[in-house]
């Protein structure tokens, strides 16, 4: 049974991989080595990783791949994404490629604020308190203009501060709610900075101020935190054509294949069980790229889950229209975003995407992440009318499992040539890797894998 360990963030790598090896793998070397062999052989480099977090141990790898051909808003780009998932590369090149011919993508960044809070119990006076707020309005810009200077210089800053009445969903519970612009920075510490000085401006204000009572003066500072909702930071990207140029191959015909596509992006309106793997398909697409430039995933995906249910039930993402005979398919996402500060100077890999995406802005990369999850919904749903998803994903999936075979390079040729024309599945194809390998009993190969 492993021991209590006190201290642990104060010891040395070896020494915490040491600990770990002893404690939990029986002092096996085998886990030490395993741990070493992922870290990177340029030693400055590794310490740059180690330094990211705490307690690190090794590094984790991500594979990281491009989908070419994107055309955005007249620029042709290869997105960088970093996503262990089979096919989400594949299917996104394809769309990329499918939409190259009919003009592309298109963007619009509908607004770029971002909001946070200052959360506080007041028990008193309400019209005195929204009265005085508004008062001293100026002063919590006053008083944060040396952490606003830089950001105003770039043309950020604070946009608003105002007072939030929340009584209805707790008793004496406040906001003070205030609206940023951070430009290319995604903006956490800059925000938080400024919101808590807003504490103490409202403290403070309030406590010298002779109107309010020895109670009304007492109101408790519960947090002060930006919110990872941002439904005013909203980026639309979309594609459209004529939906005779809906051509890709199947046997459907481009009216049926509209009608049908658009038939399944309105069940995911409609319905949650399904809008739910429909956005995860989504969110494939944004958040590989979201990794690969060095951008806060989880925050992207709190944001975009709730703004699927603003209106009150989970709901798609994505929208399809056909109108006069133009098939139009779109996608609104809130989205904050950096391409300044954080992991876009420190992390190498992060700095290579930015640069092979040209050094976007942080609005340019909202564009390119929403037309990357866009294409990926549009791929998948082109897949479940059609051919059905199986057939692709079980493809590139394929290799996956011919490698927890441990097939070797000529199995590996001789078994995906079979499936070019057979459907593939773990079992198949663990059948005909027996089939292959001259074992009889696949009862065997399946228990051990």
């Amino acid at each position: 049974m492993a021991k209590v360990v006190k201290g642990f963030s104060k010891l040395s790598k070896e020494a915490k991989i040491e600990w770990i090896a002893e404690q939990y793998f029986n002092k096996d070397e085998n886990s030490i080595e395993l741990l070493k062999s992922y870290w990177h052989a340029d030693a400055p480099t590794q310490k740059l990783h180690d330094e990211f977090i705490e307690n690190t141990l090794s590094n984790f790898y991500t594979p990281y791949g491009v989908a070419p051909n994107f055309l955005i808003d007249g620029k042709l780009l290869a997105i960088p994404m970093a996503i262990e998932e089979s096919s989400v590369v594949a299917a996104a090149a394809k769309s990329a490629s499918f939409w190259l011919e009919r003009g592309g993508f298109k963007t619009k960044v509908i607004s770029t604020i971002k909001i946070g809070h200052v959360h506080f119990m007041y028990e008193g006076d309400v019209p005195k308190l929204r009265e005085f707020v508004k008062s001293i309005n100026s002063k919590f810009y006053e008083d944060t203009a040396s952490f606003t200077a830089n950001m105003e210089a770039r043309g950020g800053g604070i946009r608003s501060v105002e007072l939030v009445d929340k009584t209805d969903k707790l008793d004496h519970y406040f906001q003070l709610e205030a609206r940023f612009e951070t430009c290319d920075s995604m903006g956490a510490n800059f925000i938080n900075t400024c919101l808590e000085q807003f504490s103490k401006t409202l403290t403070s204000a309030i406590s010298s101020n002779n109107t309010f009572t020895e109670k009304e003066k007492q109101i408790q500072i519960v947090m002060c935190i930006l919110s990872n909702y941002t439904p005013e930071c909203i980026v639309r990207s979309e594609v459209s054509c004529n939906i005779s140029e809906l051509t890709d191959g199947s046997d459907i015909s481009p009216e049926e294949f509209a009608q049908k596509f658009k038939r399944a992006v309105t069940i995911a309106e409609l319905e949650p069980y399904r809008a739910t793997t429909h956005n995860k398909g989504i969110m494939n697409g944004i958040d590989a790229v979201v990794i690969a430039t060095g951008n806060d995933f989880r925050a992207v995906e709190a944001a975009c889950h709730t703004y699927a249910s603003r209106n009150g039930s989970y709901q798609s993402l994505t929208h399809c229209s056909i109108t006069d005979g133009i098939f139009k398919f779109w996608i609104d996402v809130p989205m904050a975003l950096g391409t300044v500060g954080g992991l876009t100077t420190l992390h190498p890999m992060v700095k290579f995407s930015l640069d092979l995406l040209g050094r976007p802005s942080a609005y340019e990369l909202m564009s390119i992440i929403a037309s990357s999850g866009l294409a990926q919904n549009f791929a998948a749903l082109r897949a479940l009318v059609t051919t059905g998803i199986q057939k692709g994903h079980m493809k590139m999936h394929l290799l996956n499992i011919l490698n927890q075979l441990e097939a070797t390079e000529a199995e590996k040729a001789i078994i995906v040539d079979y499936f070019k024309h057979n459907t593939v599945s773990h079992s198949v194809a663990v059948r005909k890797f027996c089939e292959v390998r001259g074992i009889k009993n696949p009862q065997e190969i399946s228990k051990n894998h």
